[in-house]
């Protein structure tokens, strides 16, 4: 959609792609998306040429290549959407076992912060809930008991570490199903590990979107006009800061976008 269709769309039907998904599914068109990974072995982490973590960037294919493992497929409707849909509650800390967190800051944060929404959105047992309930058995008595409490909220089991009641063993370095649970857990720096600083790496990944832009009718024209559209009512001493940034992308693009708010651009 060009910035004009997405504003008359709005106007008209806001809900224009969530209803075009509904209708998609019920006619048996089901939507798919492949996933892939990308694995980087911790050593490369510490001698990168710029923060892994940073999130203006991607890994570059080129050095780290797409590996796919599988699809995701959306194939039914939901049949009460209060029920399915509104008490949904994901969070990137829902992990299967396996798999760990990686210390990007973005990552820890978004860890606890989908969590602590969903508990006042819906409650402290919002994962007891049919929609947010693990498929697979969990046991954890540590966790229970607060408003709305489903099931025997484990009866009589002990809540606290080290009981002679009902002891429970702990899974350590060698996980239950026999794979390895280290990782790369010891870190060596500063408490300030990485500071933000504008440098010419920040702009090659950005050029190379510009030019992929460029190989495609009416692309670029079609960014430009919504950076415009953002930026056209900002201060000037602000226009020249931004002129002067996206040329640093590219000469090409901080020209089109100072001679379209130079002219009015509307």
């Amino acid at each position: 959609l060009t910035q004009d269709e997405a504003v008359k769309l709005a106007g008209e039907d806001p809900d224009a792609h969530t209803a075009d998904l509904y209708d998609s599914i019920a006619r048996g068109d089901f939507p798919s998306w492949n996933v892939f990974f990308q694995v980087m072995d911790p050593r490369d982490a510490e001698k990168y040429r710029w923060n892994i973590f940073d999130m203006t960037k991607v890994w570059p294919h080129a050095d780290y290549p797409l590996i796919p493992v599988g699809k995701l497929t959306l194939n039914k409707n939901p049949s009460n959407y209060f029920a399915d849909i509104e008490q949904a509650a994901f969070s990137p800390s829902n992990m299967v076992r396996g798999f760990a967190p990686s210390a990007d800051p973005m990552l820890q944060a978004r860890m606890f912060a989908y969590n602590d929404a969903a508990r006042y959105r819906l409650g402290v047992n919002y994962q007891q809930l049919p929609c947010n309930r693990a498929i697979s058995p969990v046991y954890s008595p540590y966790q229970r008991d607060g408003f709305m409490t489903f099931g025997d909220n484990y009866g009589g089991d002990p809540n606290y570490v080290r009981s002679d009641l009902k002891p429970v063993a702990f899974v350590g370095s060698q996980g239950a199903s026999g794979y390895a649970l280290g990782g790369h857990e010891e870190w060596v720096g500063r408490v300030c590990g990485f500071t933000s600083q504008v440098v010419e790496d920040d702009f090659v990944q950005a050029r190379a979107f510009w030019d992929v832009l460029g190989q495609q009718p009416g692309e670029q024209e079609a960014l430009v006009y919504n950076i415009v559209q953002h930026l056209g009512g900002a201060r000037p001493e602000v226009h020249e800061k931004a002129f002067g940034m996206f040329s640093l992308v590219s000469p090409d693009l901080g020209e089109k976008i100072k001679n379209a708010i130079q002219a009015g651009y509307k």
